[in-house]
């Protein structure tokens, strides 16, 4: 018998034996070998078995893992955020499935800068003990990210007027007791009538009347007539999710530019006046700082710009605003828009439970490792 016949004739053999035909079944002890398939993720491990016999065979068995799997995965942090936050991080989980792995693995390459952030933003330099000098510094960066923001978005015009671009005319606070009336091409963006109505807006809407709440919003956000901040922030939020009116998430980014360049404009001269904590714009100012932040992070009317999202974040943050301490950790935490820094994002979920703001599930930034204290004694 020659070689290829005797070489046919195994392999007829060999067929025979793997389904438990012929008379030389191979021996137990002879089985192949058993390898063990795991599917990770930065999240979990799973074991995929393989089928035991060719009828068995699923291929899709061995290429993804039954979704109905008795596998943890870990909850998202996104989950215990704060109402206002929330909706921005649950959105951002919806892709997650079907991310590249070059996604998953952290490889992909970002971006080094952004159109959106100023090119010399400069550095928070301050004395450890200096607290009213390093919010100054935050003030500041936030009136340069309002204004490089303000150069790339077009004013919006009156909301029952079409959306022509008007001129916008310069701000002053209250009603000056020495003038009888506002200089030309100045208007006034607050006073006693403009909070009432800003008051009773937040009553209607509270009370499920929402189409008169953001109507009013409208006319206060008006650029031609009150033009005030705090009204064009929650116009936007309303434009953004509907409130009352047809979603417009493009407009809704034209009017929180909108306040958050006027109320920086505001705070640059309480700035120039030599006041270290700003002026009466600020809550305005880190208000629209932090929806611009959303926007940035989820393409809201917007594209994506994950840099700007981080950089709008950590400015709000350390004006005071606890929904941004949890965002830029998070940041932090999962290297978006910036390197991944545990300890960095430990120290901005740290101030955020400091300030009421608790994450649950976070225990772990309460580590010595991740204490400040620490990192300064080993300098």
């Amino acid at each position: 018998m020659g070689f290829r016949d005797k070489f046919r004739k195994k392999n007829d053999a060999d067929d025979d034996d793997e389904y438990g035909a012929g008379p030389g079944a191979r021996p137990a002890s002879a089985a192949a070998p058993e390898f063990t398939f795991i599917r990770t993720d930065t999240h979990s491990a799973e074991v995929i078995r393989p089928p035991s016999s060719p009828t068995q065979r699923d291929p899709s068995q061995l290429l993804a893992a039954d979704p109905r799997s008795d596998s943890k995965q870990r909850l998202s942090l996104d989950v215990f955020r704060s109402s206002r936050s929330r909706s921005t991080s649950e959105s951002s989980q919806k892709g997650s499935s079907t991310k590249r792995l070059s996604q998953r693995l952290h490889l992909s390459r970002s971006p080094s800068s952004s159109e959106n952030v100023p090119e010399h933003l400069p550095e928070i330099v301050a004395g450890e003990e200096d607290n009213e000098g390093r919010e100054l510094q935050w003030e500041t960066r936030a009136t340069m990210l309002a204004r490089e923001n303000e150069k790339h978005r077009s004013r919006p015009g009156t909301p029952t007027h079409g959306s022509a671009a008007p001129i916008i005319p310069k701000l002053r606070l209250g009603d000056d007791s020495g003038r009888s009336s506002p200089a030309p091409q100045e208007k006034v963006v607050s006073s006693k009538a403009i909070d009432e109505d800003i008051q009773e807006a937040i009553r209607l809407h509270e009370a499920g009347e929402l189409e008169k709440s953001t109507a009013l919003f409208g006319r206060l956000a008006d650029p031609r007539g009150a033009n005030n901040p705090l009204s064009q922030v929650l116009y936007g939020l309303a434009l953004r999710h509907g409130w009352g009116c047809k979603p417009d998430t493009a407009k809704a980014v034209t009017y929180l530019s909108a306040a958050a360049s006027n109320a920086a404009d505001i705070e640059h001269l309480a700035l120039q006046a030599g006041l270290k904590k700003g002026g009466a714009a600020k809550g305005e100012l880190v208000l629209a700082i932090f929806e611009l932040a959303n926007c940035f992070r989820q393409g809201w009317g917007i594209p994506k710009d994950p840099i700007a999202a981080k950089q709008y974040y950590e400015t709000a943050a350390n004006l005071g605003d606890t929904d941004a301490m949890n965002e830029v950790a998070w940041c932090y935490l999962e290297g978006f828009g910036t390197k991944k820094d545990k300890f960095t994002a430990a120290k901005y979920y740290r101030l955020a439970e400091k300030n009421g703001n608790k994450t649950i599930g976070n225990t772990w930034i309460w580590k010595e490792k991740y204490d400040p204290e620490n990192a300064k004694g080993k300098k």
